[in-house]
């Protein structure tokens, strides 16, 4: 069955940075499109960054864009999101999302698995 595990959140200080890894499983992973989807405490899910199964393309979400990376190594089945210049509005669940599709989209019904989320919080 699909797997995605996240890893790699934690407490960070403003300004600082965070490493987060999704290892994927029970699928063709170089098939499918990724995205990683946030929720800060209180309000909806938002779509952060997705990439395409090959990796070629990518986008992000404006709150993140220049301060996010995201990339993956469909060698070792796994997606990351490099986070720098962290802000407290950054404070959310993470999830890792897979796709319908060899290319993402920002709407959210296009993703038909989801990991169980890791946390980030950033605060002094």
């Amino acid at each position: 069955q699909v797997q995605l595990v996240e890893s790699g959140g934690g407490l960070a200080q403003p300004g600082g940075s965070l490493r987060l890894s999704c290892a994927a499983s029970g699928f063709t992973f170089s098939r499918y499109a990724m995205s990683w989807v946030r929720q800060a405490p209180g309000k909806g899910l938002e779509w952060v960054s997705g990439l395409y199964s090959d990796g070629s393309d990518t986008d992000y979400a404006d709150s993140v864009k220049g301060r996010f990376t995201i990339s993956r190594d469909n060698a070792k089945n796994t997606v990351y999101l490099q986070m720098n210049s962290l802000k407290p509005e950054d404070t959310a669940l993470y999830y890792c999302t897979k796709a319908r599709y060899y290319y993402y989209t920002e709407d959210l019904n296009d993703y038909d698995y989801w990991g169980q989320g890791t946390q980030v919080t950033v605060s002094s």
